[in-house]
């Protein structure tokens, strides 16, 4: 089972540009976030949510 939707990894890279420092981070907030909030799925609106308001 997948658990980042394929929209969400492309939010993920377009906000790494394929550094695996920057994706290990926003990948590890998401998951944080997302477990926050009893979500099982993570989408490309968390991802965004993540990168504006928790990553510089």
């Amino acid at each position: 089972t997948d658990i980042f939707t394929d929209k969400a990894m492309d939010e993920v890279y377009r906000y790494s540009a394929g550094s695996s420092r920057a994706t290990n981070k926003v990948c590890t907030h998401s998951l944080m976030f997302a477990s926050q909030r009893a979500k099982k799925l993570i989408d490309d609106h968390m991802v965004r949510t993540v990168i504006e308001g928790e990553l510089p």
